[in-house]
Parts: structure tokens; sequence; C-alpha cells
């Protein structure tokens, strides 16, 4: 636990300057207790006459016996001069302007305690944000997307509640108890050393109930993450739940879980609420057991503290009950803060499989030849492609078809370094994409989806995407190409028209045109066009393969191919089965050779 509260403590670092400022803001609230509360002591003395007036000035020497002398002398000539009546009120004043600047300083601390806190878990979400879009697509895989997103929204929120929001109290709390016992054991050496002795005690139990506290509370982050997964789901798949009227189904699971998280929150709250009456519950014990101990101090024949003293040593007891109480609590808190932040961590943590080497070399121009030399690639167990090589030379069209699993998507994925292979090497100009920086590589690519990829943002925005000082000019000229600026013209807003979530305001048509007008616009060398027209209709499909027809010219392609009609130009077709190079050639040279290609051809041929 405590390496893991440093960790997130090394977010603050940044804004150490106001760290140190709050500290020192909380100094100054602790001097300007303890001064009222020292001057609590001439204040008694003269409301109950105890004390006999000083008329000969005392020797200053840094001592708490010199400085109560001083303070009696001073009381004492304002007494002289002036009358009780105007000592009394000497005494007031001088209290309100402690309790005055004590507050003034309390707010110093919290203003600049509040720059510390929002930035440093501003950095963290920011971090976490980053590594998810650098984390390889195996992770999301292994991952439920409720889940992820629990971890970089309410996990973060939880580590800013349960710990940024206690870090002053690292500080603050220690320095304050250890400074008022300090000044206690000055007053009684007896009966802080009694008191001391009864502490460990009640923090003992309370420890105890924290670790509890810990274990629940990530069991209970682990189930808020189920319940934002089946929503996610939900609202994702919406359309199949109504059509299979599963929507009581739906119900009965979302239920079930919601039902499974609240019992465990339930429980979690009575273990965090018992702290505040248990710690409360504690902290009059020791306080009665004290004025049951001080007290005999008080009345025995030779008293070891007189009754102002002791009045006095209460007061500024009972002021440590408060830090001693938030201590507690805040430390109920941070066991559940802590919890959040392992999940946290573990995406932190994650393997960046897809690495870049250190002294990477640059590439801006593809200009020879893209090559997959003895290639085999795996996610877990079974090869997904076996021994595969394979040379595209630029400017050339490479179709892949075969049946679904055979391994199309993954060769395509290889080569923007979506994965890495498991075995061999993809190279582009002669060397290994391993050995160019990763974004350069992927600059050189430009994709197109069968599902296309489009963002809750206005036309103009989805096209430019990824791009910066795009004018309108680039991305009109982009549309037209795309054959999109016909429909876009029509919306509303035109080119800033809202598209709505994941493209929903658009066609299936539309949208891939708009993928393939975001591809036109970064202008790449090399496209990768996976199954972009397998799920349009006829007179969509048209207008996308008019689109990818102006794309291609020019351009080194490769095309994955669920209809064959659409890869009959292409400059060579290879045929993918169960991950291993089955055929090769043009279409008619694959048609003449009468095997996998010719059957998947006559079925297409057969179902039109």
């Amino acid at each position: 636990m405590f390496k893991k509260y440093l960790r997130v403590l090394a977010y603050i670092k940044p804004f150490w300057v106001y760290a140190l400022l709050n500290v020192i803001a909380n100094l100054f609230v602790i001097v300007f207790s303890l001064v009222s509360f020292v001057m609590l002591i001439p204040f008694l003395n003269l409301l109950f006459g105890i004390e006999k007036l000083v008329e000969t000035k005392p020797e200053i020497i840094l001592s708490p016996e010199s400085i109560l002398d001083f303070l009696n002398y001073f009381i004492s000539q304002i007494i002289i001069s002036k009358g009780k009546a105007e000592a009394l009120l000497f005494i007031c004043i001088f209290l309100l302007s402690t309790f005055f600047m004590r507050n003034l300083c309390r707010f110093l601390a919290l203003f600049f305690l509040a720059t510390v806190r929002i930035g440093a878990v501003q950095n963290l979400r920011d971090e976490t944000y980053k590594k998810l879009t650098i984390l390889p697509l195996s992770f999301y895989t292994r991952h439920k997307k409720g889940d992820i997103i629990a971890r970089i929204t309410t996990d973060v929120q939880e580590v800013d509640y349960s710990i940024m929001n206690y870090i002053e109290m690292i500080a603050r709390d220690p320095i304050t108890i250890l400074t008022y016992f300090v000044t206690l054991f000055i007053m009684s050496p007896q009966l802080t050393i009694f008191v001391i002795i009864l502490l460990p005690l009640t923090g003992f139990i309370i420890g105890r109930i924290g670790r509890t506290l810990r274990r629940e509370s990530k069991t209970g982050q682990l189930k808020f993450a189920g319940l934002l997964s089946v929503i996610e789901e939900t609202i994702s798949g919406l359309r199949i739940i109504k059509a299979f009227t599963a929507i009581d189904f739906s119900n009965a699971r979302f239920r079930k879980l919601n039902s499974e998280y609240s019992r465990l929150s339930l429980k979690i709250y009575r273990t965090r609420d018992l702290s505040s009456p248990l710690s409360e519950f504690l902290s009059s014990v020791v306080i009665i057991v004290v004025l049951w101990f001080g007290g005999r101090l008080v009345l025995s024949e030779d008293p070891a503290i007189t009754a102002t003293l002791f009045i006095t040593y209460i007061v500024i007891f009972s002021q440590i009950i408060p830090p001693a109480k938030t201590f507690a609590s805040g430390f109920y808190n941070m066991q559940k803060g802590i919890a959040s932040a392992e999940r946290i961590f573990e995406i932190l943590d994650a393997e960046e499989i897809i690495e870049e080497k250190p002294h990477a070399l640059s590439i801006h121009t593809f200009n020879t030849k893209i090559e997959y030399k003895n290639v085999y690639f795996r996610y877990q167990n079974d090869y997904v492609l076996n021994n595969i090589n394979c040379i595209i030379e630029k400017g050339k069209i490479i179709a892949l078809v075969g049946q679904s699993g055979g391994g199309k998507s993954t060769f395509a994925d290889l080569l923007p370094r979506f994965y890495d292979t498991t075995e061999g090497e993809v190279l582009i100009d002669g060397h290994p994409i391993r050995d160019y920086k990763i974004d350069d590589v992927r600059r050189l690519t430009g994709i197109v989806t069968q599902e296309p990829i489009l963002f809750n943002d206005t036309v103009f925005n989805n096209i430019a995407f990824g791009k910066d000082n795009v004018t309108e000019d680039d991305v009109i000229n982009a549309a037209k190409v795309a054959n999109a600026h016909e429909f876009i013209e029509k919306m509303e807003e035109g080119y800033q028209s809202n598209i709505g979530d994941r493209g929903s305001k658009l066609s299936g048509g539309q949208k891939q045109r708009l993928s393939i007008a975001r591809a036109i616009l970064r202008n790449p060398p090399i496209l990768i066009l996976d199954e972009a027209t397998s799920s349009l209709d006829t007179e969509s499909e048209r207008l996308v393969q008019d689109a990818l027809a102006k794309v291609m010219s020019n351009r080194t392609s490769i095309v994955i191919a669920h209809r064959l009609s659409t890869i009959l130009h292409a400059d060579e077709i290879i045929v993918l089965q169960k991950g291993v190079i089955a055929e090769r050639g043009t279409h008619h040279e694959l048609l003449a050779r009468q095997g996998i290609y010719r059957k998947l051809y006559d079925l297409q041929t057969f179902d039109s």
C-alpha cells in the first residue's frame, strides 16, 4: 500500500511550490492556534485572581516558563496602569486577532492545495488516457470497454476524493499532533506520557477496519466496472435487444449485477461510516481517562500541575482530537483510493508490446516495395499466419481473399504495426518496419474499414481528423473525390453539421464516403481497404467503388475483399486459407487453375 501511495503522490511533483506554500500556511495555522491557547493561561489567572501582579520585568530566554512569566508581567503592567477591565479587553482583542490570522492562513493553505490536487489528478487522467491510446489492440480484446472507462473516470475520481482530498492531512496533521504533544509534554511530562500509552490501542482498532475496507473497495470497483460494461453493451446493441425481444432478459441481467453492487456498496458504507463514531467514542474514552488521571494530579497533596495549567492542557489536548479523527477518517478513505489506484496502475503498467526502438529511423516517403518475409503471427496459441512471403511493388493493387478467419485482416494490420510479427518481419523499402518510428510508418498508410469509424463531431472535423492547419477547401476537395460533397451540402449546416454518435445521422454509404474522404485528405502513399463495400447496398457500393477507384490511382493498395467483383483488376490476388497463402495470381490466372479462388468466384456468381 505504501509504495502505491507514494506513486500517487509523485503526481504532485510538478506542483511542489504550491505544496510547499500549503505546508508553510499550515505551520502558521499551528503557531497562531498555540499562541491563542497559551493566552488562556494569563486570562484564567486574571479571571480567578490566582497570580500575583508582577512588577519586575523577567529575563527573556527561549523557554515556556520565561514566555509565561513575560506574559504575566505584560498583563500585570496593563492592570497596574489601566485596570483589570482594560487587561481583559486587551486579551480578548489579542485572541480575536490570532483567530483571524489562523483562519486566514487556513484559507491560504486550502487555496494552494486546490492547485496541487486538481493538477495532480489532471496529470494522472492525462497519462492514463495517453497510455490507452498507446496500448496494442490485443489489450482491448482482454478487457471490457466498460471496465476501461470505469478506470479512467470513476477510479480516477475516487483517487481524487479518497487520496488527494486527504493529501494535506499527511503533511499537516502529524506536524500539528507532534507540535501539540511537545507543548503538552512541556506543560506536564507525566500526564503526556500517560496519554501516549493510550493512543496505540485506538490506532490498532482503526487499522483493522481500514484493511477490511480496502479489500471490499477493490471488489466494489470491479462490480461497478461490470455495470458500466453492461450499459455500454446495451446502448451499442439496443437494436438487437429489441429485435430479439430481449428487454426483460437484459433488465434481469442488469438488476442482478446492480443488486450485487448495491449490497457490496452498503457493506462498504457501513464499514466506512463506522470510522467517525468509533474514532469519536475512542477520543471520548481517552479524554475521560485523561480528565481522571489529570484531576488526581491536581487534587493530590503535592500537585504536579496547577488547576489553570490543567484546564489549558485539556483545551490544547482537545485540539489534537480533530486532526486525529481526520487522520483516522482519511486512513479509511485512502484504502478506497488505493484500491482504485491499483486498477489505474494496472493500465499504466500494462506492457507496451508495440515498442519503438530508442534511435528509430525516420521515414516520410515510400519508394520501392513492401515485403512480408517469413512472417508468422499468433494472438495466443494457434498461428493465424504461417510463413507468409509476399512482395508488394509500389503502385500495385494487391487483393486478399479467402474465408473468414483466414488471416486477411491480420495480414493488413501488421503493416501499420497494430500488431508485431511473432516470427519473420515486414519491410518497407528494404528496412524492417520495427526500425522505423511508429508514427512515421502509420503516416504512410490510410485505412478504410468495413465498419466506418467516425466521431460525434462535425463533418469537417471528421474528414480533417488527425491533421493540423486544414483549410475548408482541402476538406471540400477530398469530399468531392470521395463522392461525398453532394450529400454534405444538403445537410442543414453543411460541413459544420454534427453527424451524431458514430455517424448515426448518416447512411452506411455516406459514412463510408466520409471515411474515404478522410483517407484522401491524409494523402497516404499506401492504402488499406478492409472490405470497404461489403455491407453496402448496390447504389452506395457503386458510389463508394467510384470513390475508391479515384483514391487507389497512383497508390499502393492492399484490398481485403469479400465481393470478388470488386477486385477483378487487381495486379495480384492472394488467397489466404487458414493462415497460409494457398493461391496467388491475377483474376484470370486463378480462374484458370480451377482451385479455391474459382470455387469462391463460382459461389458468388451463382448467388448473384
